[in-house]
């Protein structure tokens, strides 16, 4: 071979050859593009995925409320609220009526509140009731030290995990002409008295639930206040009251009127509670939507959902604007000091606290404790005592029960599917979320109040919009597209869930070092390497516990399910509880005990790997 030759040879293997180092070029660009977009392009599937699965049958409810015969009209929403029943005396207003005339009227004895002035009272005594309830247990979390404290604490998170039916059978164990209240007041030679069916009791099950969201974020506040403000106050005069009034009430209003709003806004769309514990006597607007859905009046329905929807996105919206207003933040905190609860020295002003303390804490045990204890109590009473036959009863329904008839492991097993369903839709759509509404950029807020809006949006206005829309189908260029009950289920799952995974992650976010991503891509990693390398590896334990959280809350939802699921067999747990409770307490106690045990596996996750979080 000449030299000729090889010159050629070697001309042509490098004439081959240099496509290759250009290829490999434009696949570096397209990869380094595509990790600069990563980002955006999560935020606009993510976008995609929030509006098909919450916006889009949210919107099918208010257009289903404006369609009348085919025609687009607001004689719906006119109707509704001149209607008596729906509002009252208020609706005198909307009729023409002087607002002279209704003031007069509504400040009477005799004043008609409707369903939906009902609603709102309740759900304000609801308000009062938790933070009577919530306001002291915050005060003992955050002042005094005692064994078990966090513990105490962390068990303030059982709200957004137990599941309202089950709650509400415990009640009903409690409070009814049969339950253990009247068992302890006959061995005491006190009358029975008979809770069921009222508004004493319909309350105290809202303040069992938002309670300990209160309790929640006022501890929270009251551990940010700098002890080092309260000292120079001390050091100028003021006394511990005026120091309190001047200097620590002022940190606290903020998450005061959070746990307030947020307890207003839950207990003004409750469903569960009162379809177990009010009956139709104590109907909300809620029970009513849901009833206007099973008689297929489908536009008053809506209508009225959407009445609910306003009502409560104007509350959120109000608490918004007042912390944007009120909110404090402060740095370098030095917390106050706790107090031992077992007192030094017995002054007379130390032991009153302790006994305020100690009132509360019975308070607390039977507002908190007795429901569920009664729920376990019940599962295995009957009349000759101790007994298994409840448990022996869903055995048997799984062995020899009809096609139509609910059986407890279908019930399980639809739970758990689901429950999987959405962790996989809620967990990336909450950590996407998360990590958008933490950057700094104009429009945050506009982004986190569009994602946070599922807070504020009851599951039965879900579930209507799932069943009006991908249910029953979308017809799209002749062809009609729907998806199975089972996927809309799922969906509705997801929506309810991503809120709280966005609220245990967001924290973490937001507490990250910047010199750690800043020194990653000086280092020249890009912005999603960063995030997959430093960020998300330090706010696991946030993505964890919003997982479990995830898993928890899917599996005790009830509103937007048996809405999805009348009639099929795709039922939950918590809609098999609900059938069980219309037939015999001791079964539907025993399967509330089955849905204590699968809930609970979420707090073994969230104490074993997700470790304590700063969000819920």
């Amino acid at each position: 071979m000449d030299a000729s030759t090889t010159s050629t040879a070697g001309d042509d293997a490098a004439e081959s050859d240099a496509p290759e180092p250009t290829d490999c070029g434009r696949v570096r660009r397209a990869r380094d593009a595509l990790e600069r977009r990563t980002i955006a392009l999560l935020a606009v599937g993510t976008t995609l995925v929030l509006a098909l699965l919450f916006y889009y049958p949210v919107t099918t409810v208010f257009v289903e409320s404006l369609l009348v015969e085919g025609r687009l009209t607001l004689s719906a929403f006119g109707a509704l609220l001149r209607d008596p029943f729906y509002f009252g005396d208020l609706a005198r207003l909307f009729a023409g009526d002087s607002p002279f005339v209704v003031g007069r009227a509504l400040l009477s004895g005799e004043r008609r509140l409707g369903i939906v002035g009902f609603t709102a009272f309740q759900a304000a005594l609801s308000t009062l009731a938790s933070l009577a309830l919530g306001l002291p247990a915050a005060y003992v979390l955050a002042r005094y030290e005692f064994r078990g404290r966090r513990t105490l604490r962390s068990l303030t998170i059982l709200p957004f995990v137990l599941p309202s039916i089950m709650v509400a059978i415990g009640f009903v164990a409690t409070f009814g002409r049969n339950g253990t209240l009247n068992a302890v007041l006959g061995t005491i030679g006190l009358g029975p008295v008979d809770l069921l069916f009222t508004l004493e009791a319909v309350v105290i099950a809202h303040a069992f639930y938002n309670a300990p969201l209160v309790a929640r974020v006022t501890t929270a506040a009251w551990e940010s206040v700098d002890a080092r403000t309260v000292e120079t106050a001390r050091s100028l005069g003021a006394s511990p009251i005026r120091a309190f009034r001047d200097v620590i009430a002022p940190q606290l209003y903020p998450a005061v009127v959070m746990g307030a709003a947020l307890t207003f806004v839950f207990t003004f769309g409750t469903f569960p509670i009162i379809l177990a514990l009010g009956g139709f006597e104590l109907a909300t607007v809620e029970v009513f939507v849901y009833q206007l859905v099973g008689d297929l009046n489908y536009t008053e329905a809506a209508a009225l959902a959407i009445v609910e929807l306003a009502i409560s996105l104007g509350v959120l919206y109000a608490y918004l604007r007042y912390e944007a207003r009120h909110t404090v933040r402060s740095q370098g905190v030095r917390p106050l000091a706790r107090a031992p609860l077992v007192p030094s020295e017995r002054s007379v002003r130390a032991l009153l606290a302790r006994f305020g303390i100690g009132a509360y804490a019975l308070v607390a045990l039977v507002v908190f404790v007795a429901p569920i204890a009664s729920m376990l109590y019940t599962s295995v009473a009957g009349p000759d005592g101790l007994t298994l036959d409840h448990y022996r009863f869903l055995l048997d329904r799984q062995a020899t029960g009809a096609a139509f008839q609910v059986r407890p492991w279908d019930a399980i097993r639809n739970s758990l599917v689901f429950a999987l369903g959405a962790l996989a839709l809620s967990v990336p759509m909450g950590v996407v979320i998360s990590v958008l509404t933490t950057r700094r950029y104009r429009g945050r807020k506009l982004v986190d109040t569009v994602a946070m809006a599922p807070l504020a949006v009851s599951g039965v206005i879900v579930g209507i919009g799932l069943l009006r829309g991908p249910v029953f189908g979308v017809e799209i260029a002749g062809w009609r597209l729907s998806v199975g009950g089972a996927l809309a289920i799922v969906a509705a799952h997801a929506v309810s869930c991503y809120p709280f995974v966005v609220r245990t992650v967001s924290p973490g976010f937001e507490s990250l070092d910047g010199r750690f991503v800043e020194s990653a891509r000086a280092l020249g990693a890009s912005r999603v390497r960063a995030l997959l390398d430093i960020e998300l590896p330090l706010v696991r334990p946030g993505v964890i516990a919003g997982a479990a959280f995830a898993t928890a809350i899917s599996i005790g939802e009830f509103s937007s399910t048996v809405v999805l699921a009348t009639g099929t067999d795709q039922y939950t747990m918590p809609v098999a509880i609900e059938q069980f409770i219309g037939r015999r307490l001791g079964p539907a106690t025993a399967m509330g005990v089955v849905l204590l045990l699968v809930s609970s596996a979420s707090f073994v996750i969230i104490d074993r790997l997700g470790g304590e979080t700063d969000g819920l």
